[in-house]
């Protein structure tokens, strides 16, 4: 199975900027879909931001505009790069990659998650 393995997590002030990382030992079948998520406490486990293929993105409404998820193809490495976070953004994130089934992310069994990496953001 894919091996993902982040990094930059950490905290911030309100304002500030974080850029997080997933390293993948994945081949570009399996690593098809990539995403990052969220979770707060209390709260469901939310897609922040996914990329299909190279370059088709989508973003939760609430990082619009602040957010960019991006692919290095040569090193297979995903990043999400975090700016003007609040203190709304402050969560557990996760990397997440997988195949495309049927038309759809997420729905294979060889979908993978990260350890989750933690973001604080202070007021």
């Amino acid at each position: 199975q894919v091996q993902l393995m982040e990094s930059g997590g950490g905290s911030v002030h309100a304002g500030g900027s974080l850029r997080l990382s997933c390293v993948s030992n994945g081949n570009k079948y399996n690593t098809y879909c990539m995403g990052w998520f969220r979770q707060a406490p209390g709260k469901e486990r939310e897609l922040v931001a996914k990329i299909e293929g190279d370059d088709m993105t989508t973003y939760a409404d609430s990082v619009k505009g602040r957010f960019t998820i991006f692919k290095d193809i040569a090193d297979n490495t995903l990043s999400l790069q975090m700016n003007s976070l609040k203190p709304e953004d402050a969560a557990m994130y996760y990397c997440r990659a997988g195949p495309l089934s049927g038309g759809e992310c997420w729905t294979s069994r060889f979908t993978t998650w990260g350890q989750g990496t933690q973001v604080t953001v202070s007021s």
